[in-house]
C-alpha cells in the first residue's frame, strides 16, 4: 500500500510572496490535492532577525486569496530543538564538524583553488585541528560554523522534471548547517522536518538541484526510510529572458491584488506556463487540478509577463453576473435599476473591475468629445437633434436616423463621428445600450 501524498510550500517571512514563490506553492499544492493527500504551510523562521510576522500574516492572506487552503501550518522556530539532537547525532556519527575560517580566508582560498584549475570547493582543513587548536581559535573568534561531510561518491535522482540527475559530491563543498551564531540553516531544517513530516514530493526552483544532492545525503545519514520524489521546475524569465530575479520586488502577490489581477488568471497562468500544455483560462479549483500534470513541464527558462494576467482576468470577468459584482457597482453609486445594465454593456469591455470606474465616470459625468474639424458642424447639427434625456434603448436608432435623413451622411461617415463625440472613444459597446446609461453628454454642452 503506498503511502499518501504529502507536500509543502516552506516561505521564509522575510517578504511578501512574489510570482516565482507562486510557482512553488502551487505545483505542491496541485500535486497533493489531486492525489487526495496533505498540503503543509511550513514557515521557515529559524532567522529571528529578519522574519517578520507581519510577513507571516501576509503569506497567509495571499493564499488565501488564491484558494490555496493549507491543512496545517508548522513553524521551524517552534522545531530548534529536534534540529539540535539531529545535530547531536551526526556529531557521534563523525559527519559533522566544527571549521573556524574567516569570510576572507574562504575566499582567498577559492581563488588559489580556481588558479590552480581547481574547483573552489572547502578543503577540509578544520578536520585537522586538534582540540586544543579549536579551543584556541574558539577563544579568538567564537564558535565556529558546522558543517557536513559529504561522502565523496555520485548522488542520484530521477527528477519529476529534469529527469535523471547525478551530481558528484566531490564537487561540490561541505555545506554549513549551522552558522557561528547558533543558527540553524535552512538546509538541515527542512532535511529534519521532510524526514518527520513524511513529505513525500518536494517540488522547488532548479536553483536548488545541488542543494536536494546535499540533502538526500544528510537524510540517509540520519536514517530516513523514505526520500522524497524531487522535482526542479525552471526559473521565470521576464518577456525578453532578461533576468527576473531584480524584479521580483514588484511582482508581489499583493501588488497584483490591488491592480485587480483576479486569482484564476494567475493560477490558470502559473499551472501551464512553462509546459506542454497550452495556457487556459480555469474558473473553478477542481478543473485546475484535474488538468495539472508535474510531468509536462520542461527544464528551459521560461518567460513570464505581467501583461498576460489581465487579458485573462477578464475572461474571467466575462463569466461573472452583476450579482457576483453587485458591492463594486454599488460602490461606484451606480443606481440599483441601472446595475444590471451597467454590467451588460462594460463587462465585455474592462480587463479588470479597476476599468469599471472609468466607465461609469464617463456615464454619470460624460465623456470629453472627440471631434474632427472635417465633423465640427455635422456634429453641432445632429447635437442640435438629440432628444432630451432620458435615453432609451431606441434613442440611438431614431436620433441617427433622423440625423441621416438631415444630412445625408450614412455608415461610417455617420456613426463614427458621433460615437466619439457622445462617448471618446472608436469602439465600444453597441450605443443602443450605451444610451441609456448616459446621465449628460458634453458635446451638446459646447
Amino acid at each position: 500500500m503506498s503511502s499518501p501524498t504529502i507536500t509543502r510550500f516552506a516561505p521564509s517571512p522575510t517578504g511578501y510572496i512574489h510570482v516565482g514563490n507562486l510557482r512553488t506553492a502551487l505545483m505542491n499544492y496541485l500535486i497533493a490535492r489531486k492525489a487526495g493527500g496533505t498540503f503543509i504551510l511550513r514557515i521557515d523562521d529559524t532567522d529571528p532577525e529578519r522574519s517578520k510576522e507581519e510577513y507571516v500574516d501576509g503569506i497567509k492572506e495571499d493564499l488565501t486569496w488564491l484558494g490555496l487552503h493549507w491543512d496545517r501550518v508548522e513553524r521551524q522556530s517552534e522545531r530548534l530543538e529536534k534540529y539540535n539532537a539531529a545535530a547531536d547525532k551526526l556529531r557521534e556519527m563523525g559527519r559533522f564538524y566544527e571549521a573556524f575560517e574567516t569570510p576572507t580566508e574562504l575566499d582567498l582560498k577559492r581563488k588559489k583553488q580556481l588558479n590552480m584549475g581547481k574547483p573552489p570547493v572547502y578543503d577540509r582543513a578544520a578536520l585537522n585541528l586538534s582540540d586544543a587548536e579549536k579551543d584556541a581559535l574558539r577563544a579568538e573568534r567564537g564558535d565556529g560554523v558546522w558543517r557536513f561531510k559529504l561522502d565523496n561518491q555520485r548522488t542520484e535522482w530521477v527528477d519529476g522534471i529534469l529527469g535523471d540527475i547525478s551530481i558528484d559530491s566531490s564537487s561540490v563543498s561541505d555545506p554549513v548547517l549551522i552558522r557561528g551564531d547558533g543558527q540553524i540553516l535552512y538546509t538541515l531544517a527542512s532535511v529534519v522536518d521532510d524526514t518527520e513530516m513524511g513529505v513525500t514530493h518536494v517540488v522547488r526552483g532548479s536553483d536548488h538541484v545541488t542543494n536536494t544532492a546535499t540533502q538526500i545525503q544528510i537524510m540517509e545519514a540520519l536514517g530516513g526510510e523514505n526520500v522524497p520524489s524531487f522535482a526542479h521546475h525552471s526559473l521565470l524569465t521576464g518577456p525578453q529572458g532578461e533576468a527576473l530575479s531584480k524584479r521580483l520586488g514588484t511582482l508581489a502577490l499583493r501588488d497584483l491584488r490591488a491592480q485587480g489581477v483576479h486569482p484564476f488568471a494567475l493560477l490558470s497562468l502559473m499551472a501551464r506556463l512553462g509546459s506542454s500544455d497550452p495556457v487556459e483560462l480555469r474558473t473553478d479549483m477542481e478543473s485546475l487540478i484535474e488538468g495539472f500534470d508535474i510531468g509536462h513541464f520542461g527544464s528551459a527558462p521560461t518567460k513570464f509577463d505581467v501583461k498576460d494576467l489581465f487579458p485573462l482576468t477578464g475572461r474571467y470577468l466575462q463569466t461573472l453576473s452583476a450579482a457576483d459584482v453587485a458591492d463594486k457597482i454599488e460602490s461606484l453609486g451606480v443606481p440599483a435599476d441601472k446595475a444590471a445594465q451597467f454590467w451588460a454593456v462594460t463587462h465585455e469591455n474592462i480587463e479588470t473591475l479597476h476599468d469599471l470606474d472609468g466607465w461609469w465616470a464617463m456615464f454619470r459625468d460624460g465623456a470629453e468629445p472627440v471631434i474632427e474639424d472635417a465633423d465640427r458642424a455635422f456634429v453641432a447639427q445632429a447635437m442640435a437633434m438629440l432628444p432630451e434625456m432620458p435615453f432609451d434603448e431606441n434613442t440611438w436608432s431614431q436620433w441617427t436616423a433622423a440625423v441621416k435623413e438631415a444630412t445625408g451622411r450614412k455608415g461610417r461617415g455617420l456613426f463614427r463621428p458621433l460615437r466619439l463625440a457622445l462617448t471618446g472613444q472608436e469602439s465600444g459597446p453597441e450605443m443602443a445600450a450605451v444610451m441609456p446609461l448616459l446621465q449628460t453628454v458634453r458635446a451638446r454642452q459646447g
